[in-house]
């Protein structure tokens, strides 16, 4: 492929999503596209991962389209979206960046576009990472989660677009056979979690540093009991412009039974059952507050909030950093225990592992309906995912088999 010039960012985040002058950074011929892409963005701004995920695909069409294509996005075909299919599984090293840099930054007062931001972005594995090792263009590769996200994200575009008038078609609509631009994997893809010593060690790690440091630990403990025992996500104990976590999220309906109310993927809220034992973590978190143990309904004291400072945590990076500390100091222990492949494995473990390890769990002993609802899962075919059960004994029922008798 021939060298190409790195795009500039097009769309600066929510907070300044109106703040930036696109006279200097857009041809004229391009304005109409801009407007319109910039219009169907903002209807996404009640939802941040929504936002950030249509916004990197319509920037990379965008770009596309005009520096590759060299047409409007309202003159693209069927098989123009074919072809930047295959561009974007394989982009050229210009547009391939080996860290994740912000699209904007602050240059004399001004927001303008940062040189360092690339619209793709190769990754490494934590292990690696730990080893020394860096992110190569080389290592770039577009997942078959993230081509079957591009295509949605693009019809739905181009079917807003349909209906502002703008084009007279939705040309990935017409692709008929999306499958060829996704790796089919046999079997059930398997699912990324914690193992029971894992957890065990993680757990008792974590408990053992809020007995010791409880004003610093004490919230650290009940993070990692909210993101494994009621699966939230990470997006869902940070405060955000979609909504703030406060302690009257957990509530007492008329049986007497507690639930968590939180706001989750797609702005969408939904209830989680509430168990006794995350009751009296909660309980526990409360009390080192000088809370009473429970919440009342008016009871808007905030969920997480900051040691220094008032008000809740709103850096989900900040939540990162707390549970990553937990699983180092855990990955440590297990390797003085003797424990080295089960520490070696945690290292490449995320925060999203817990929420993953809860329903694993779960699936084990609940009913498979009430796992999907409190998980948020959009279907119980997601929700079997997590039933292994299956697999080791197929894998059992192999292990011994001949070749020869």
């Amino acid at each position: 492929m021939k060298a190409i010039k790195a795009p500039l960012a097009l769309f600066d985040d929510l907070e300044n999503i109106d703040n930036i002058n696109p006279s200097p950074i857009i041809l004229s011929e391009h304005k109409q596209d801009y407007i319109q892409a910039l219009s169907f963005l903002k209807s996404y701004k009640g939802s941040q991962g929504t936002f950030n995920s249509y916004r990197r695909e319509i920037e990379k069409l965008l770009q596309w389209s005009w520096n590759v294509e060299n047409k409007p996005i309202k003159n693209l075909r069927r098989e123009n979206i074919e072809s930047f299919m295959f561009f974007s599984q394989n982009p050229p090293k210009s547009w391939i960046g080996t860290k994740k840099a912000t699209r904007f930054i602050v240059k004399n007062g001004l927001r303008v576009q940062n040189p360092e931001w690339r619209p793709f972005v190769a990754t490494i594995s934590k292990m690696a990472h730990r080893q020394g090792a860096k992110a190569h263009t080389k290592d770039f590769e577009l997942s078959s989660g993230s081509v079957k996200e591009s295509f949605a994200i693009l019809s739905s575009f181009y079917n807003y677009l349909l209906q502002e008038e703008y084009v007279f078609m939705n040309p990935v609509a017409l692709i008929r056979q999306k499958s060829k631009f996704v790796r089919k994997r046999q079997g059930q893809q398997k699912i990324r979690r914690l193992t029971e010593l894992q957890w065990t060690y993680i757990i008792e790690t974590v408990t053992k540093m809020a007995e010791t440091d409880p004003k610093q630990h004490e919230r650290t403990l009940f993070i990692l009991s909210a993101l494994y025992s009621m699966y939230l996500r990470i997006s869902e104990l940070a405060a955000s412009n979609r909504w703030i976590p406060t302690m009257n999220n957990f509530h007492r309906d008329q049986d007497g039974n507690w639930w968590f109310t939180t706001v989750s993927k797609g702005n969408k809220e939904r209830q989680i059952a509430v168990s006794n034992a995350m009751l009296n973590a909660l309980k526990r978190w409360r009390l080192s507050l000088n809370l009473s143990p429970l919440p009342s309904p008016a009871d808007t004291t905030p969920l997480l909030p900051k040691i220094k400072g008032k008000g809740p945590i709103a850096s989900i990076t900040y939540i990162r950093e707390i549970v990553q500390d937990c699983f180092d100091k855990a990955m440590n222990q297990l390797k003085k225990d003797g424990f080295l492949e089960e520490a070696e494995s945690l290292i490449e473990a995320t925060v999203h592992w817990l929420r993953h390890t809860g329903i694993s769990e779960d699936v084990k002993h609940r009913p498979r309906e009430h796992v999907r609802d409190d998980a948020g899962h959009s279907s119980g075919a997601i929700t079997d995912k997590y039933i292994d059960i299956e697999l080791k004994e197929r894998h059992r029922s192999a292990i011994n088999k001949p070749i020869s008798n």
